[in-house]
């Protein structure tokens, strides 16, 4: 059986959720589907206990969606970004400065919420849009293109064919390797830690970002936790190291995290369980192929630092959108898909080089280059102007 529709989505994750529901939106007919129904409960074998903290221009986007008045209630604002160096011979703060989100703007700087949570609201969504179907527990197994079509196989085996076929479908796209687009992948030797904890000192709305080595410390604001201020943790160790400390008793594991945060928080207590995965960077050669748009982690791979990796999956899917808005009668075509690449190729690229070089900064070991990497802090942080653009590129604004 073969079904028609406008674009299929191959991938039922928070980036493939968020195009179905912003395509959908926009008027097109959408079919989205993933291989894994989706976990929407905090407390469960299998749901994602990391956060995704979106920057103000894809909190338009999913206002635009109709999105962000089911999440605005959930979300907790970040109003400022602290970077700590805790690289002398103790685990305690030697610098700590603050990018304030009120320096170039009335709003946070962007807001965070937990991905089993933004799933549990964008399926809640879906069901809202006539024109938007969403197949969880359904793979595509198989792509066919013509210049004026595509038809995807479905693990169900039925068919859709589409103008066009957006590839939301993770590191490892199907949808990719079937058009035969090639990546470039660095491996790290990193894994991260991520979960919750709750501590006594109040976040007050900062994200803090704590280098030492072996990649940053992170903890980024969510709401109170069962009366108590509580924050999402993502760790980043080398390999060895990480899996360590994910295979420590809690109590022995509260205190290594107590001691890795500096105690800026007091004493942290885990509030969920932990879960671990390994990081990467990886970037495909093209962002497009026939009837195929690639757009996040199926395009481009980053560590988990500056919240760029949604963000960054988010600023593909608002020029699909656009492109597709401007001129419908050639959704999907090749005109269409070579402006997105050109679009889009140039931030990519930058972004995915500037992001590996902060972390290969943060995992730094030696004294003397920890050392550096403070210098180097402070002296970006003391020239206002360079402050000021930085966070603008970091918000994707000009």
């Amino acid at each position: 059986m073969t079904t028609n529709c406008d674009i299929v989505i191959s991938g039922g994750g928070i980036a493939g959720l968020t195009a179905a529901a912003v395509l959908g939106k926009a008027g097109f007919s959408v079919i989205c589907v993933d291989p894994t129904p989706p976990v929407t409960a905090r407390d469960v074998d299998g749901s994602d206990l990391r956060t995704t903290a979106f920057l103000q221009p894809a909190q338009a986007l999913l206002d635009q969606c109709g999105l962000w008045a089911r999440l605005a209630p959930h979300a907790a604002p970040l109003q400022i970004m602290r970077i700590v160096d805790a690289g002398g011979d103790a685990p305690e703060p030697r610098i700590v400065r603050d990018f304030r989100a009120a320096d170039i703007s009335d709003q946070p700087f962007g807001w965070n919420l937990p991905n089993w949570l933004l799933r549990r609201e964008m399926v809640a969504r879906l069901a809202e849009l006539p024109n938007v179907g969403f197949r969880p527990g359904t793979a595509t197994t198989s792509l066919f293109t013509r210049t004026d079509m595509a038809r995807v196989g479905l693990s169900d085996g039925t068919r859709v064919q589409a103008r066009l076929v957006v590839a939301a479908d993770g590191r490892a796209s199907p949808m990719r390797e079937a058009a035969g687009i090639g990546v470039h992948t660095r491996r790290y030797g990193q894994k991260a830690l991520a979960f919750a904890v709750t501590h006594p000192i109040a976040h007050d709305n900062v994200s803090t970002e704590i280098h030492r080595s072996g990649g940053p410390f992170t903890l980024v604001p969510l709401p109170d936790y069962n009366g108590q201020p509580s924050s999402a943790i993502v760790w980043m160790e080398r390999g060895p190291r990480a899996q360590e400390l994910l295979a420590m008793e809690p109590g022995a594991f509260e205190d290594a995290m107590t001691q890795r945060s500096c105690g800026l928080f007091g004493a942290l207590k885990l509030a969920s369980r932990r879960t671990i995965w390994p990081i990467i960077n990886q970037s495909a050669d093209r962002l497009s192929g026939e009837r195929l748009a690639l757009m996040a982690e199926a395009a481009h791979v980053v560590p988990p630092i500056g919240a760029q990796g949604l963000n960054m999956s988010l600023g593909d899917l608002r020029c699909l959108v656009d492109l597709a808005v401007a001129r419908p009668e050639g959704l999907g075509d090749q005109q269409m898909l070579d402006a997105y690449h050109k679009a889009r190729i140039g931030d990519v690229k930058l972004r995915v080089q500037g992001i590996d070089l902060l972390n290969r900064t943060s995992m730094v070991g030696a004294r003397p280059l920890r050392d550096a990497r403070a210098l180097g802090l402070n002296a970006l942080y003391s020239l206002a102007p360079v402050r000021r653009i930085l966070m603008q590129m970091g918000l994707g604004v000009r």
